[in-house]
Formats: structure tokens, C-alpha cells, sequence
């Protein structure tokens, strides 16, 4: 049965099953247990109603144990993987180990409150929308239209200058509802690499700090943590752009759904092509990132999740931040990363600000050009953890024909989990759901950023030309 073959492409691809069943109990355990969701409304859309489970639902049963706070799948009642929730660190997938790394949440928080630098951005309440303009681009980021894909859009909050504007939250979520970032998750991989590299512990230029890379003869040897941020190790990972079934026969879903030590198996794979010369989205690169960022810092789960805390998260005012881990408790640097709708705000916030929160340098000097600067090799246009809208890249292209502006940058998830930083316009607009149709989905977030631009000039709509920053000096 094609449901539970092996495949056949590679040895160290995954089963198709046994990724499927981890897919589906780590997203209903994280979206039950971390973001407080409804368990019904989680399996109907975003297993059920996803595509890549289309004609397949039959074969898989779930069961949700709110008692034990744990998910158990089951394909056709022969493969099965239990996710549990651990309070501070989100759901794990077992797969038959134990949580070794796995600190309390009071250890994670011994350093006590940690002093917020970046100014409120509204108060307790929903911002309305400041003129019409903005309520307007609200209603479209949020409507269906009869006989198209479905939005599904569940957050949209918008930051001009400093202060919300506008924000909008469906039925189920609201202010304080962490949700997932999913790849946007790669962006905050970003930031805490630029922390350890104003601190000292890491060059980005330099041998990545690989203990499986280190002998002189390893071609791998030359891998670089900058190559790596911008998906062009040359390892052979596999493709993340894929959203499909067929895509469970991907060594890069079997890194993020069933390896205990997700870094570790990454670290393992051989190298496909030289590093540099050509562009691959794999999870498997921000995988070996997070492993990198864990050994700098103290080298355990807890090293790792109060660095997190303490350097980026409390600084910014973000509270409700779950970093969930893999068994080692190593951050899953490519995923998996929930905060409120609001704190994904603040975090572009910091990009907007050049790094700099509350007049304290967060990032190094530099860090934010050098992230939003043209990977050469990305046909789809990619900089270093962010997807950006500079140069003449297929990717880039197409989105400021939708009306993004060139000087923008996203932090971009798959089912359209977008943060967008545009510089010109001081502006930032946080936007999370759960849209399948990822063409659409682009087109929606470009649309809802002209249309902010346009508004947030005047409540008579005045327009002004989106604004065309240089493209940043950078060999890349």
C-alpha cells in the first residue's frame, strides 16, 4: 500500500506514513495545548481541509487527551506518534524517546522579569482601524469571495510609526492567542544568530562550528553559517517549498516531523553541490543553525531557551513566546516558533528599527542590511533568513508587481504567516491564517500592504509611489 511504502529515492528518506502521522500530532497538539484552540476546529481545517491530506483522511484516526495534554495519531492503526505538551517548550513528537533536554518553565524563566525596552504599541484592547482607508484593506485581507480558495485569514495587525493602526482578529483568536509562525520562525533564527555575532561567539563567515565537518578533508569543512541562513549550503536536504503528500518522501520533512535530533541528522547529509552555487530552501540549514546557537550558548535546552528570553524575546515585550524543541532541546530553527499576533509585530519592529530597541542594540550594527541583501543564487528572491523584494529575482519581481515596495522584507510562513517590515513607509504588518492556495496567498499580503501604504497617508487615500531603497552594498 503506497500509504506505508518506504520510499525508494533515497536511504534517507522518511516514511510517508510515519511523517504524515507526525505532522498531524505535533500541529493539533501545538495548536490545543500551546495556542488554546478549539481541538474540532484545528482537525477540520488544517488537517482535514488541507490539501495534502486530500482523499487520505480516511487512513488516519487522532485522538486528543486533554487530561495527559498529549495528541496520538494513528495510520490505519498500524504506525502511530504521540506529541505531548510540555508547559514552556510547546509539544514534542516522542517517536519513541524521551524528553532528556527538556527544562521546566521555571528554570527557563530563573533570570526573572526582564526589562522591556521597546515602547508599548497599543493598549489592552483591538486597535480599530485609525480612517477608512484601513478598515477597508482589513475588510479585504479578511473577505471570501463566493468560488475562490479560501482565506481563512485569523490575524492581521498593522504598526505605522511606532503605534497600532489597525488590527483585526477571527472568531477564536484575539489579542493574547499565540499562533504559529511556522517558516516565519527562520527570521528569529536570523535575529539570534546576530546577537551571538554582536556578542562575539560567531562569524557568520567563518567554518561553520560543526564537529562532524571538522576534518580538513571534509568538503564540508568550507560550509559557512552565512551559507546556511541563506539556503545555499549545498548539502543535500531535500526541498521545504514542496506542501504536498508526495512531499513526505522528502528528507526535509523527515528532519522536521520524526527525527529526535534534528540537527544532528542534518548534519549527516553529504554535500550535493559546492557550497555557494546554488540556492535550496531546506529545513535542514536552520536546523543545524539552532544547533549551533544551543552549543554558544551554554550547549543545553535551557541554555539555549534562556538566551532566547533573555536577549530577544523579554527586551521586545514578547511574553507569550513558546521556542518549541526537538529532543535534544534544540530549537527547531525552521519551524515551530508560537507568539502573539501582537509579538510578531514587535519583532519586526526591531528589523524596522535597524536592530535597535529602546535606544539598546539588539542586533550588530549592519545585521538588518546584511539580512535583507540579495542571496545571488535564489531565483525567488531570498536574503539571509528573510525574503525580501530587492533585485531582479523571478520572486521579487512578482511581488512589487502586486504592490509590495522594493525596500520590503518578509518573514514568510507557509499558509500565508507573514511579518512585512517596509522601511520607507515605517510601517509593519503582522498577518497569520491558514491559506492553502500559497500563490493566493501572496497576492493577498501584497495587496493588504499597498492598500495600508495608501492609507495610512490620509484618510482621503491620498497616494504616494511606493519608495525604492538602494540595494544595500553586499557582495551577495
Amino acid at each position: 500500500m503506497a500509504l506505508l511504502a518506504v520510499a525508494g529515492c533515497s536511504s534517507r528518506s522518511g516514511r510517508p506514513s510515519k511523517i504524515a502521522t507526525g505532522y498531524i500530532s505535533h500541529v493539533i497538539c501545538s495548536y490545543v495545548f500551546v495556542s488554546g484552540l478549539d481541538p474540532v476546529r484545528v482537525g477540520v481545517e488544517n488537517i482535514e481541509e488541507n490539501p495534502a491530506f486530500r482523499g487520505l483522511n480516511w487512513a488516519f484516526s487522532r485522538e486528543v487527551d486533554r487530561d495527559r495534554r498529549e495528541v496520538t495519531t494513528r495510520a490505519l492503526g498500524l504506525v502511530q506518534t504521540r506529541s505531548v505538551y510540555r508547559d514552556g517548550l510547546g509539544c514534542l513528537n516522542l517517536n519513541g524517546t524521551q524528553t532528556a533536554d527538556a527544562p521546566t518553565r521555571s528554570e527557563i524563566e530563573a533570570d526573572g522579569p526582564i526589562p522591556v525596552l521597546l515602547p508599548d504599541i497599543a493598549g489592552p484592547d483591538v486597535v480599530a482601524p485609525a480612517n477608512a482607508g484601513l478598515a477597508a484593506a482589513l475588510d479585504e485581507a479578511f473577505a471570501e469571495a463566493r468560488g475562490q480558495p479560501l482565506k481563512r485569514t485569523h490575524a492581521v495587525v498593522v504598526v505605522h510609526k511606532g503605534r497600532i493602526v489597525a488590527e483585526r482578529y477571527a472568531a477564536g483568536f484575539g489579542i493574547d492567542t499565540p499562533v504559529h509562525g511556522w517558516s516565519a520562525t527562520k527570521s528569529v533564527t536570523n535575529a539570534l544568530l546576530g546577537i551571538l555575532v554582536r556578542q562575539g561567539k560567531l562569524k557568520m563567515d567563518d567554518p561553520a562550528p560543526v564537529a562532524a565537518w571538522q576534518k580538513p578533508d571534509d568538503p564540508r569543512h568550507a560550509i559557512t553559517p552565512d551559507q546556511l541562513l541563506r539556503m545555499e549550503s549545498g548539502l543535500a536536504l531535500g526541498n521545504s517549498l514542496t506542501a504536498s503528500f508526495s512531499s513526505a518522501w522528502d528528507i526535509s520533512a523527515r528532519i522536521t516531523m520524526t527525527e529526535p535530533d534534528m540537527a544532528g541528522f542534518a548534519e549527516a547529509a553529504s554535500l550535493d553541490v559546492p557550497p555557494g552555487t546554488k540556492w535550496v530552501y531546506a529545513d535542514g540549514n536552520p536546523a543545524i543553525l539552532a544547533r549551533i546557537i544551543r552549543d554558544r550558548v551554554g550547549g543545553h535546552g535551557v541554555d539555549v531557551q534562556r538566551f532566547a528570553r533573555r536577549e530577544l524575546f523579554g527586551p521586545l515585550g514578547i511574553r507569550r513566546a513558546t521556542l518549541e524543541t526537538d529532543a535534544t532541546g534544540t530549537p527547531i530553527g525552521a519551524a515551530f516558533l508560537f507568539a502573539t499576533p501582537r509579538e510578531w509585530a514587535r519583532f519586526g519592529m526591531l528589523f524596522l528599527e535597524d536592530g535597535v530597541a529602546g535606544g539598546r542594540r539588539i542586533l550588530p550594527e549592519g545585521w538588518v542590511r546584511y539580512s535583507s541583501a540579495e542571496t545571488r543564487v535564489a531565483n525567488l528572491g531570498y536574503g539571509a533568513g528573510w525574503w525580501i523584494n530587492q533585485g531582479e529575482s523571478r520572486g521579487a519581481r512578482f511581488r512589487r508587481e502586486q504592490g509590495m515596495p522594493a525596500d520590503s522584507f518578509m518573514a514568510l510562513g507557509i499558509y500565508g504567516q507573514t511579518v512585512v517590515v517596509v522601511p520607507s513607509e515605517r510601517l509593519v504588518i503582522a498577518r497569520f491564517g491558514t491559506t492553502y492556495d500559497e500563490r493566493q496567498a501572496i497576492v493577498d499580503i501584497c495587496r493588504l500592504t499597498a492598500n495600508t501604504i495608501k492609507a495610512v497617508h490620509g484618510a482621503d487615500g491620498a497616494e504616494r509611489g511606493p519608495q525604492v531603497a538602494a540595494v544595500p552594498n553586499s557582495s551577495r
